[in-house]
């Protein structure tokens, strides 16, 4: 080991480099969301913070290269990464709370303030192990410099596939900062020509630091939010299930990023979220209405009031994510025993394109954060919706658009794509609010001409009576090459 541990270095460095960046979507998405602007913010500053540290880390290397400066360097890199935890409270929520209202700014002193500087010093790792091996005159500088940087992308690829697909979910993003550092200070010592009884020492004391630096930032965490009940990671999401108080009553919600998916009542066990009292429009557009299919389960609020609605009916809802669904059952009483429904952890658009069972309402309500998968809005996704509906049945769909003026635009594409693929579209304001304010609006596509159940009118009239008539768009329709909406 002691041979190769120069390129060891390189490949852990870029190993932990690559997690870093996955585990910043995780720490930011609560506070500024995931959107493709926040992406591209974290992957825009991460890449020049890199940059910098492969052109500083030559400089540096040029100078009097040799192992102990690149121990420090290495340990350096690993106090900045234990380091994120508390700074997530300190800088991130406490910025987010001053600048909500310019979230890409957020995310981009955030990203350089806790990943810009790890990810700067372990891009120093790379040319500085070059300039190193390059003194022991073992290969041609062209050839070493392939070999090490290919080590670098190598680790890079590991570290990406075993980030996304492995860590996040089993240690949570917590215990990989405190883990990386450690594995850091590791590496620090394995670099080393001569490692002293004051060397090791050190780097105990480091560790020991480090481990209370996580352990600080956990109860910080927990005093900066006492309303999180649970922080969990998944495969796909950092997902915050939390207790809050309110005039109208005591709330169990479940958020993911910075949207609130879903929330109950927890002294009467209703779903609080108003638009969804507009899927059981369903059985009024459709008299016929028995089986029903939601995209989108989150916390399964609207199932469970289904299924305690109807008891001749049926509901089968596609969860891409797993551990929502773990998480319906555990904190928000979810019972999956019920034979009434079906649960398909798949995604949303490849169960609209594959499936062979067919329905007599489809309801959308998916989404990343604040934002719609732009896959579940586009011609081709909504042609599939309308081929899984029985000769007669209906589309409704949760949407966050304004009506009118700049934040308009997802309804505008939207409608003229509903447009494009029903027979009849109908539009409803959820509240009323500003025409120019984001907010629920719900859309009906509606396939052939079912029966309107007349009896039923009375009990949903309130709801009806907030059609918005007469709306007209002049946008284009959204299809899959051609998406201007959406996440």
């Amino acid at each position: 080991m002691k041979k190769y541990r120069l390129e060891i270095a390189v490949f852990v460095c870029g190993a932990i480099g690559m997690i870093l960046e996955l585990v910043a979507a995780r720490v930011l998405s609560p506070y500024v969301g995931n959107s493709n602007l926040i992406w591209t913010t974290i992957i825009g500053v991460i890449l020049t913070s890199m940059s910098l540290g492969y052109w500083i880390g030559g400089k540096i290397a040029d100078k009097n290269p040799n192992t102990d400066t690149l121990s420090k360097l290495i340990t350096l890199g690993g106090i900045f990464t234990c380091l994120i935890p508390i700074l997530e409270i300190v800088i991130v929520q406490n910025l987010a709370e001053l600048a909500y209202q310019h979230l890409t700014l957020v995310a981009f002193i955030s990203t350089i303030v806790l990943f810009g500087f790890p990810s700067f010093i372990l891009a120093t790792i790379s040319p500085y192990t070059v300039k190193l091996k390059d003194g022991m005159k073992e290969e041609k500088i062209g050839k070493l410099s392939g070999k090490i940087s290919s080590l670098s992308t190598i680790g890079s690829i590991i570290g990406t596939f075993l980030g996304g697909f492995v860590l996040i979910q089993m240690l949570g993003i917590r215990t990989i900062n405190l883990v990386a550092t450690l594995l850091l200070l590791g590496i620090a010592l394995l670099v080393k020509d001569k490692v002293t009884l004051k060397d090791v020492l050190k780097m105990i004391i480091i560790a020991i630091i480090a481990i209370g630096v996580a352990v600080f930032g956990h109860q910080l965490f927990g005093i900066a939010n006492p309303d999180v009940l649970a922080d969990v990671e998944s495969e796909y999401s950092r997902i915050w299930v939390k207790q809050v108080e309110t005039n109208a009553g005591t709330y169990k919600t479940l958020q993911v990023g910075q949207g609130l998916e879903s929330y109950i009542n927890q002294e009467t066990g209703e779903m609080g979220a108003e638009y969804l009292k507009y899927y059981d429009l369903a059985e009024y557009f459709n008299k016929e209405n028995k089986g029903t299919l939601l995209i989108g389960g989150a916390a399964y609020t609207y199932p469970m009031h289904y299924l305690k609605k109807y008891e001749d009916k049926t509901i089968d809802v596609v969860e891409i994510d797993e551990k929502m669904t773990e998480i319906a059952k555990n904190e928000f009483g979810l019972n999956v025993e019920d034979n009434r429904l079906k649960i398909h952890h798949q995604d949303g658009r490849s169960f609209l394109n594959y499936a062979d069972q067919q329905y007599d309402s489809i309801l959308i309500d998916a989404f990343k954060g604040i934002d719609a998968p732009f896959e579940l809005t586009t011609y081709e996704a909504l042609q599939s919706a309308k081929n899984r509906l029985k000769e007669n049945g209906v589309v409704i769909t949760n949407i966050i658009s304004a009506i009118e003026g700049e934040e308009s635009d997802f309804l505008h594409y939207e409608y003229k794509t509903y447009e494009a693929v029903f027979d009849d579209v109908r539009l409803f304001q959820v509240r009323n609010q500003g025409e120019e304010e984001r907010q629920n609006l719900i859309l009906v596509g509606i396939k052939g001409n079912p029966s309107v159940d007349e009896s039923k009118y009375e009990e949903y009239k309130d709801l009806l009576e907030k059609e918005i008539k007469g709306f007209n768009s002049d946008a284009k329709v959204v299809t899959d090459n051609y998406t201007p909406i959406g996440n």
